[in-house]
C-alpha cells in the first residue's frame, strides 16, 4: 500500500510539473494545474477560430486519418457525446468504447493494459474513470495524448474549459468576476476545476453555497483560495445580489455509501423563479454542468439568462474541438 501511495505521489507530481507553456503538440490535458491564463486564451481562441465549422455544418479535414479513443468507465451524454462529435466535426473517426462492462475490462485487463492496447489503434485516447489519479496513471504508460474527461471527484479540465469559454463569451472577460457556486464541493469535479480555471484571473471572488456537508475539505479549501477569494456559505440569503453568474452542479449521488444521507441532502438548493428575481441582476446568467436532478427548477429555463441547455452545451463541441486539434498539432 505504501509503494502504491508514493507511486501515485509520484505520477502527480510528474503531471502537475507538465506544464503546457504554450505547447500543446502531443501533450497531455489532465488538470487545469497544467494551464496558464495564456494557455487557456489560447484554447479559446482556438474554439472561436472553429466555431464556424459548426455552425454551417460543414465537416473538415482537419483531423483526416486520425482515430480518438473514447474510453468510458463511467456514464456519461454531454462529454461522451460531444467529443465523439468534434471529433468527427473535424474528419476524425473514433473508437468508443462507452461500456467497460463489454470490454476486457470485465475480465479484469488492468488500466494500463487497456490504455497500452488502445494507443496502438488511435492517435488520441480521451478517458473517464471512477478513480482520482487515473488519468495521471494512463498518461504515465501512453505513447498518444491523454485527455481528463473526468477523474472521480477530483478533475474535470475539459467541463472547466467550456465554462470559461461561456464565461467569456457572456461577459468578455475572465477577471474581475463574482460568482456563486452551488450544490456539493466535496465531491464536485466540475467545481474544484472552475475555481482552479478562474484562479489564473485576478480579482475573482468565487461564493461557494453549500450544505455543511458537503464543504470543500480543509486542505482543498486552502489550496483552492491561493489566488482567489472564496466565501463559504449555507444559506440563500449569503449570496451578492451582483453576481454575473450562477453556477449550479448536482448532489453527486454515486459518491454516497449513505442512501439515506443523499436523500436528506439532494434538494439542499433549488434554482427557482423566485430566487433569481430575489437575488440575481438583470445580467445574472445560470449555469450547470449536468446532468440536472431536481436542483433546478424547470421553469428557469425560458430564462433567457438560462445557458445550461443551450450555449454551455454548444460551446463543448467547439472548446473539444479545439484541444483535439492543438494536442495533434493539425492547428496553430
Amino acid at each position: 500500500m505504501i509503494k502504491l501511495i508514493s507511486r501515485r505521489a509520484n505520477l502527480v507530481k510528474m503531471v502537475t510539473n507538465e506544464k503546457i507553456a504554450g505547447k500543446f503538440s502531443g501533450g497531455n490535458i489532465i488538470s487545469l494545474d497544467q494551464f496558464t491564463s495564456s494557455d487557456i486564451k489560447k484554447v479559446l481562441e482556438t474554439a472561436k477560430k472553429l466555431k464556424p465549422l459548426r455552425l454551417k455544418g460543414k465537416a473538415s479535414s482537419i483531423l483526416s486519418g486520425k482515430i480518438i479513443s473514447l474510453l468510458f468507465y463511467e456514464p456519461s451524454t454531454r462529454t461522451f457525446s460531444s467529443f465523439a462529435s468534434a471529433a468527427k466535426q473535424l474528419g476524425a473517426q473514433t473508437l468508443e468504447i462507452h461500456d467497460v462492462k463489454s470490454s476486457s475490462v470485465a475480465k479484469g485487463e488492468s488500466l494500463t493494459d487497456t490504455i497500452h492496447v488502445l494507443q496502438s489503434y488511435s492517435d488520441l485516447i480521451v478517458l473517464r474513470h471512477p478513480q482520482e489519479g487515473s488519468a495521471i496513471e494512463a498518461a504515465s504508460v501512453a505513447s498518444v495524448p491523454i485527455i481528463n474527461a473526468g477523474d472521480g471527484t477530483n478533475e474535470h479540465p475539459t467541463q472547466t474549459l467550456l465554462d470559461l469559454y461561456t464565461i467569456y463569451e457572456r461577459s468578455k472577460k475572465l477577471d474581475n468576476l463574482t460568482g456563486v457556486i452551488a450544490g456539493d464541493m466535496l465531491n464536485g469535479r466540475t467545481v474544484k476545476s472552475l475555481i482552479k480555471g478562474l484562479s489564473l484571473f485576478k480579482n475573482n471572488t468565487l461564493y461557494l453555497l453549500s450544505p455543511s456537508q458537503l464543504k470543500l475539505n480543509t486542505n482543498e479549501f486552502k489550496s483552492l483560495s491561493k489566488n482567489t477569494k472564496l466565501i463559504e456559505i449555507s444559506d440563500t440569503k449569503d449570496m451578492p445580489k451582483n453576481a454575473d453568474f450562477w453556477y449550479w452542479t448536482r448532489v453527486q449521488k454515486e459518491r454516497f455509501k449513505n442512501e439515506a444521507e443523499y436523500e436528506k441532502l439532494k434538494h439542499s438548493f433549488v434554482l427557482t423563479p423566485e430566487l433569481i428575481t430575489e437575488y440575481a441582476s438583470k445580467n445574472t446568467y445560470f449555469m450547470h454542468p449536468l446532468p440536472r436532478v431536481g436542483e433546478i427548477d424547470p421553469r428557469v429555463d425560458s430564462n433567457p439568462n438560462a445557458l445550461y441547455l443551450t450555449t454551455q452545451m454548444k460551446n463543448g463541441v467547439y472548446v473539444r474541438m479545439a484541444l483535439l486539434a492543438l494536442l495533434l498539432n493539425k492547428i496553430k
